[in-house]
């Protein structure tokens, strides 16, 4: 701190506690200074002008829970580059945040790619999709797929920048001229992208000389960006980097059925000749809307109806299906398409719900806030649903339980018996978690996971959450079938969120098999839904900076129709109109 009550003046590197900076503003004279105060109390002051950067750097803390990205200023999301120009109240934003996260993600591509652009000009890297231990999955174009060698030698080139502390800085052009340099650059990705866009500039990010845009913030700076490793994984790579638990990289898992459904959905965007957004914007305008439409569910369709006919040729081992995935991954339209497709196989199945066999809410256990936890496999009873199994494969009556949400009691359902030519189909979020159900043989069990995997993305460098495309569909249900507004909604999505990466995601590979309940088209389709939603919510209010997010992101979406999606599609659990609703195997 310095010793008199002169303010820093080294280009504004540093930031005072403002009780050091008495009688600095004079009655008549125009405000030179401008004051940041923190959650605890603590007020700084600076020159008017001075970056966010500065005073978070002098009220760094070491017990802050990790580092900060970024900046919270009148519930808007910064950069830390901000300059202070009044007194505002200031949150800073860390690694661990979502917020945070997605910042220091997209950062660290940004280096990744330049560092292969300077060992490897000819190399074209897509970020394909993410990994559940904490990365991107990336390939490479225009070349061979890179050795674990080339793949030392762009990490050391990353740490590299990382130590230079190299500025990332920020700029707009206008659109024609970023379109220009993007052709002649051949990402012939962005400038479909860009066609449609509606503003008149793009705002571009500069880093050792490569230009290029990403939808959303920066760092400051490289040497933010020091937690991340290349890992090979043929036919591409792993980008890791910390889940937002901490700064450590989780151990590298094999994934093989995962990486199998995305290409498998590689494959389908390769069929109906989308690629990226700024395809699918070129198809909706084209009017293939009808085309796409029909293919995509047509491959839906099929691979259901595959499903079906291997449950079905190994009936005599497998009488217990578990379907298990995220929330809304259509796990209940897709039940409801399986047991259609096993009746067309000669088997009869009857449906069930694991959310049935609850617990009565007072026994429902409690994370660390003290709320329910309804994600937690102690939510369920285990021993009445494990004895029902047993007395159902004995081919014995089952009187059903029937949880009511709105009392958080069980009540009496229907009664069941299973036949010689039936099975039992189980929808739960713990489908895949070993321990629920101990007292089947597992070769008695079909295992399925089920979720919306998107894999069209907005270029080859900035990915479409799957998070995201099923937070959109919950909004669109939730406002539709239970009343919730967004901010309700997004208020709930982040324990949701936390209960799939404890009690789902880690339990992927147990399946059988997966099954991708995207639709390429599905975001067209939910933007126009969702966008009204999104809007009604307040500056200020709880979400809203996550709700101006997802707006911003739709906005690279042409809007599509409900009229053209057939009425059993995955899309219509959450649109409405499908006739499946009251299908009779679903008890």
């Amino acid at each position: 701190m310095p010793e008199n009550n002169e303010v820093a003046t080294k280009q504004h590197e540093a930031a005072w506690p403002a009780r050091y900076l008495p009688d600095l503003v004079r009655p008549g004279q125009p405000r030179t200074t401008a004051q940041v105060r923190f959650a605890d109390g603590r007020i700084y002051e600076a020159p008017v002008g001075t970056p966010v950067e500065a005073y978070i750097h002098a009220a760094a803390e070491q017990s802050w829970p990790s580092p900060v990205v970024g900046a919270i200023i009148g519930n808007q999301l910064r950069e830390l580059t901000y300059r202070v120009e009044k007194d505002v109240d200031v949150t800073p934003l860390f690694m661990s945040d979502q917020d945070g996260s997605r910042l220091y993600r997209r950062s660290l591509t940004f280096i990744l790619l330049v560092a292969a652009h300077e060992l490897f000009p000819n190399a074209a890297i897509h970020i394909d999709h993410a990994v559940t231990f904490g990365g991107y999955y990336c390939e490479v174009e225009g070349r061979l797929p890179f050795t674990p060698e080339e793949l030392g030698r762009i990490e050391s080139r990353m740490r590299e920048i990382v130590e230079a502390d190299e500025p990332i800085s920020k700029g707009r052009l206008p659109l024609a001229e970023a379109i220009e340099m993007f052709r002649q650059r051949g990402e012939d990705d962005k400038v479909r992208l860009l066609a449609h866009r509606q503003k008149d500039y793009l705002v571009i990010y500069r880093l050792r000389g490569l230009s290029s845009y990403f939808h959303g913030y920066m760092v400051p700076s490289t040497g933010y960006l020091r937690y991340f490793a290349l890992h090979h994984y043929p036919p591409g790579f792993v980008l890791r980097f910390p889940r937002r638990q901490d700064t450590n990289l989780q151990p590298v898992v094999d994934y093989p059925k995962l990486l199998t459904v995305f290409r498998e959905y590689d494959h389908a965007l390769h069929l109906l000749g989308v690629h990226d957004v700024g395809a699918l914007n070129q198809n909706i305008k084209a009017g293939r809307t009808n085309e796409i439409i029909l293919v995509a569910e047509a491959l839906h369709e099929q691979r259901i109806a595959r499903l079906a006919e291997q449950i079905a040729g190994g009936v005599g081992w497998a009488w217990l299906v578990l379907i298990a995935g995220p929330s809304s991954s259509g796990k209940t339209t897709f039940a409801r398409r399986l047991a259609v497709q096993l009746l067309a196989n000669g088997i009869r199945p009857i449906a069930i719900s694991l959310d049935d066999y609850f617990v009565d809410r007072d026994n429902t256990p409690r994370d660390e806030q003290g709320n329910f936890n309804f994600e937690a496999l102690a939510a369920v009873d285990l021993e009445l649903f494990n004895r029902h199994l047993q007395d159902l494969r004995a081919r014995r009556e089952v009187q059903l339980p029937r949880y009511n949400f709105l009392t958080g009691m069980r009540e009496t359902g229907e009664a069941i018996r299973l036949g010689p030519d039936q099975i039992l189909l189980v929808e739960g979020i713990h489908g895949l978690n070993p321990d629920l159900v101990p007292s089947v043989a597992p070769h008695g069990i079909f295992r399925i996971y089920i979720s919306a995997l998107t894999q069209l993305n907005i270029d080859r460098h900035n990915r479409v959450s799957t998070t995201d495309t099923r937070m959109l569909r919950r909004i669109v249900r939730d406002a539709r079938s239970r009343g919730y507004s967004a901010a309700q909604t997004i208020a709930r999505w982040e324990s949701v969120h936390r209960g799939e990466r404890e009690y789902i995601f880690p339990y992927q590979e147990n399946a059988d098999v997966m099954f991708n309940s995207a639709l390429v088209y599905e975001l067209s389709v939910l933007k126009p839904l969702t966008e009204p939603l999104l809007l009604q919510m307040e500056p200020g209010a709880s979400g809203y900076m996550e709700a101006k997010r997802l707006l911003t992101f739709l906005q690279w979406f042409e809007p599509m129709p409900t009229d053209p999606i057939p009425d059993n599609s995955i899309l219509r659990e959450f649109v409405g109109g499908s006739n499946l609703t009251n299908f009779q195997p679903w008890l």
